[in-house]
């Protein structure tokens, strides 16, 4: 049984060392991910600053803020 025990422990170990090694974007991973990010972030801000998107956003924060309480 002690043995068995052993076996099972170690293939734990492998494991978690594997899993340790693979966690986490290597350096292009990374880059690929910022640049994805920073293109979306730019197609949202050319959205809400366009004028249809603008004006509704104004109207929905006049509204708020002419609400009575």
């Amino acid at each position: 049984m002690y043995k068995a025990v052993r076996v099972r422990l170690r293939v734990l170990v492998r494991r978690v060392r594997a899993a340790r090694r693979d966690a986490g974007m290597v350096t292009s991973e990374y880059a690929m991910g910022i640049v994805a990010a920073v293109a979306f972030a730019v197609v949202l801000y050319k959205v809400v600053t366009s004028g249809a998107v603008s004006a509704q956003l104004q109207s929905i924060v006049e509204q708020a803020l002419d609400a009575r309480m």
